[in-house]
C-alpha cells in the first residue's frame, strides 16, 4: 500500500514539475476552461483508465468462473469413471466403492457447495477421498482384470483428488488486491471530474450526469458481486455433480 501511495505522489509531482517548467521556459495562456485542452485530456485519460480497470475487474472473475465450471465437469466425470471401474472388482469391494462415491458426490452437492460460496471447503470431503483411496489400495484382488480395475480405479480417484484441490483454489480465488478499490476510485473520479474542472451543470444537463453515475455505480457493484466463482450472478452450480448422481443410478441400477 505504501508503494501505491508513493507512486501516486510521484505522478502528481511530475504534473506539478511539468507545469512549473513549461511556465518558466515558454509563454502560455492560462487554461481555465472546463472544456479546454487540460480538462479534455485529463477527462479522456480518466475515462480510459476506468474502462481498463473495469474490464480487468470483469474479465478476471469471468475467466475464473469459467475455469471453475469446467473443473467441476472434470471432477464429476472422474467420479463417473471410477464408478465404472469398480465394476470389475469383487462384488463386495465394488459395492463399497460405489457407495462411497455416491456418498462423496452427495456430500459435495448438499453440504459443501454452500460453503464454497464463502470461499471455503469442508475438510470432511478430502478426508473421505483419502479414506476411499486407502481402502482401495488395501483391496486383495486376483487376476489381470481385477488388477487392472484396481489400478484404473486408483488413477480415477487420484484425478478426483486433483480436481478437488483445484476446486478449492477456485473457491478461494478473488480478483487481485486493490482492484476493486481502484475501480471505485476511478469511477468516483469520472463522476466528479466535470465539477473539479469547473463545470456547473444545471437543470436538464444534470440528467446525463445522474444516468452516468447510476450506471457506474451498478458496474462497480457488479465487479464486487462476481468476485467469487461460486457466489453471485456468475456462480458455478453443482449441476455436474447432480448429473454424476443420475449417472450412478443409471450405471448401477441403485447399487
Amino acid at each position: 500500500m505504501v508503494a501505491y501511495a508513493l507512486s501516486i505522489l510521484a505522478a502528481g509531482g511530475v504534473v506539478l514539475l511539468a507545469a512549473l517548467l513549461f511556465r518558466l521556459v515558454r509563454r502560455a495562456e492560462d487554461d481555465r476552461d472546463p472544456g479546454g485542452p487540460s480538462a479534455g485530456h485529463a477527462g479522456a485519460m480518466l475515462s480510459a483508465l476506468f474502462l481498463l480497470v473495469f474490464a480487468i475487474a470483469i474479465i478476471v472473475p469471468w475467466t475464473t468462473a469459467d475455469a471453475a465450471r469446467q473443473n467441476t465437469h472434470v471432477e464429476s466425470q472422474a467420479a463417473i469413471d471410477a464408478y465404472w471401474a469398480a465394476e470389475a472388482l469383487p462384488a463386495e469391494d465394488a459395492r463399497q466403492v460405489r457407495s462411497a462415491l455416491r456418498d462423496y458426490v452427495t456430500f459435495v452437492v448438499r453440504d459443501e457447495w454452500p460453503l464454497m460460496a464463502q470461499g471455503r471447503m469442508d475438510p470432511v470431503g478430502a478426508a473421505r477421498m483419502d479414506t476411499l483411496r486407502n481402502r482401495v489400495g488395501d483391496f486383495k484382488v486376483s487376476g489381470t482384470d481385477q488388477e487392472d480395475a484396481k489400478s484404473g480405479l486408483l488413477d480415477h480417484l487420484a484425478s478426483i483428488s486433483a480436481a478437488r484441490a483445484q476446486r478449492a483454489a477456485d473457491a478461494a480465488a478473488t480478483p487481485p488486491d486493490g482492484l476493486l478499490l481502484l475501480t471505485i476510485l476511478t469511477g468516483v473520479m469520472v463522476v466528479v471530474f466535470p465539477f473539479l474542472a469547473g463545470a456547473r451543470p444545471r437543470g436538464l444537463t444534470l440528467m446525463p450526469m445522474l444516468a452516468m453515475a447510476g450506471l457506474l455505480g451498478f458496474g462497480v457493484y457488479l465487479t464486487w458481486d462476481i468476485s467469487r466463482a461460486f457466489d453471485g450472478p456468475l456462480a458455478v452450480g453443482p449441476d455436474a455433480f447432480r448429473g454424476a448422481l443420475q449417472e450412478f443410478a443409471r450405471i448401477g441400477g441403485g447399487m
